[in-house]
């Protein structure tokens, strides 16, 4: 009895090993605080192919923070990138062990269980499931495990200057399985408010910082807040900004001569850094003209930058576009259902892929968004086979069978 190859494909993969490679990435810190960061999980991923016979490297784009590769397919085209990430936040205050790898009731615990340890293991088996079915594909599938996405996308940004081409993307974060086509830019701003301090007792006679700031909190609210709601993306939604932080004065009997102000802003297609930057610097003058002792600066906050000519891009993905369709087949194939497109609330690399790669790209992933970077960050481990059998899946189905 002939055995058709995407039952060899399932027969080949099992929920178990999945769940155990998620483990193992998790139990390898590969956060800002580990000595050489990302280089242990990039091994440990580099060996898992190395051993199941997929051709696989490691480059580093910064001194020991290596990404890492693997290629399934001999053809060129078309050619379709699986990216992820190794790194993940520090453990900070996690509950229990951050790198145990505990699962209770029916959750997988630890740091970057979510974010996204698991979604690689996926990937990867996936991978290897393919070789070890004997699929030949007419085009490549290229996984690309990157250092740094948590900070300024070292890893990213090294792969996008090696000149890589690619027919399409897929970003695996967590998404619980909906297909994502797009995420709004971003950026960070700082706003310092310059006053002149005295003694609380002549406050008359000096300009307070933290005044400064709620006049400008105050009139962003009336002038700029409502025009961003009115601003809306038909699937990513409004542009939005949040005041994040603030900070001013030295003590309670002291006229505040500085204070602080950082900002989340994140902008839909249509609307650049450039932009939003010069709607703040807009309001700042206005209130400077009104009153020439109000003194602030807006600048973009330097853990919000990248290199040069480089930001932190919106993009979104028409759903007519053949990768669009083609992972939302895979879904309905193996999930047996129809997921509709969504948009991804956080960012990602996708964006520098799309943007600056210019490669068409949808976020999908395993796990919900809301658990990563939390205390208690897990993942539903009933969505680990599903979506290794998805990427296989799509692997198959975009890049071709070759038919012998």
């Amino acid at each position: 009895m002939t055995v058709e190859p995407w039952e060899r494909v399932v027969q080949s993969i099992t929920a178990a090993e999945i769940l155990a490679l998620a483990k193992e990435l998790i139990a390898i810190p590969s956060h800002s605080q580990t000595r050489g960061q990302e280089r242990n999980v990039a091994e440990a991923i580099r060996c898992f192919f190395q051993k199941e016979g997929i051709s696989s490297w490691l480059e580093s784009p910064r001194g020991g923070r290596p990404n890492v590769f693997a290629r399934l397919g001999m053809g060129h085209e078309p050619a379709l990138l699986w990216c992820g990430h190794t790194d993940t936040v520090p453990p900070g205050e996690y509950e229990g062990d951050p790198y145990r790898g505990e699962v209770k009731e029916g959750f997988l615990f630890g740091r970057g269980a979510v974010d996204m340890k698991s979604s690689l293991a996926c990937a990867m088996v996936a991978l290897a499931g393919l070789k070890r079915a004997g699929i030949s594909l007419c085009g490549q599938v290229l996984f690309a495990a990157l250092a740094d996405e948590e900070g300024a996308s070292a890893g990213a940004r090294a792969l996008l200057r090696s000149g890589l081409r690619a027919d399409g993307a897929v970003v695996g974060e967590p998404t619980g399985l909906t297909p994502c086509l797009g995420h709004r830019g971003l950026e960070w701003f700082q706003i310092e408010f310059r006053g002149v301090p005295l003694h609380g007792g002549r406050q008359q006679e000096g300009v307070n910082a933290i005044t400064l700031a709620g006049r400008f909190l105050h009139r962003l609210e009336d002038d700029l807040l409502n025009a961003l709601a009115e601003r809306r993306h038909p699937w990513l939604g409004p542009s939005t900004l949040n005041y994040g932080r603030i900070e001013g004065g030295t003590q309670p009997s002291t006229v505040a001569g500085r204070c602080l102000l950082q900002l989340d802003r994140r902008w839909i297609p249509g609307e650049s850094r450039e932009s939003v930057l010069t709607e703040l610097q807009d309001l700042l003058d206005r209130l400077q003209m009104e009153d020439p002792s109000f003194q602030a600066t807006v600048r973009i906050m330097e853990s919000s930058r990248m290199e040069e000519g480089i930001v932190h891009e919106a993009y979104w993905l028409d759903p007519g576009q053949p990768l669009a369709r083609c992972v939302q087949e895979s879904i309905m194939r193996v999930l047996g259902k129809e997921m509709a497109f969504g948009a991804f609330p956080a960012w990602s690399d996708g964006g520098l892929l799309a943007a600056y790669g210019g490669i068409p790209t949808v976020i999908l992933g395993p796990g919900q968004l809301s658990s990563a970077h939390s205390p208690h960050e897990s993942i539903d481990i009933s969505q680990l086979f599903p979506a290794s059998l998805i990427f296989a899946d799509l692997f198959m189905h975009f890049c071709g069978e070759e038919r012998g």
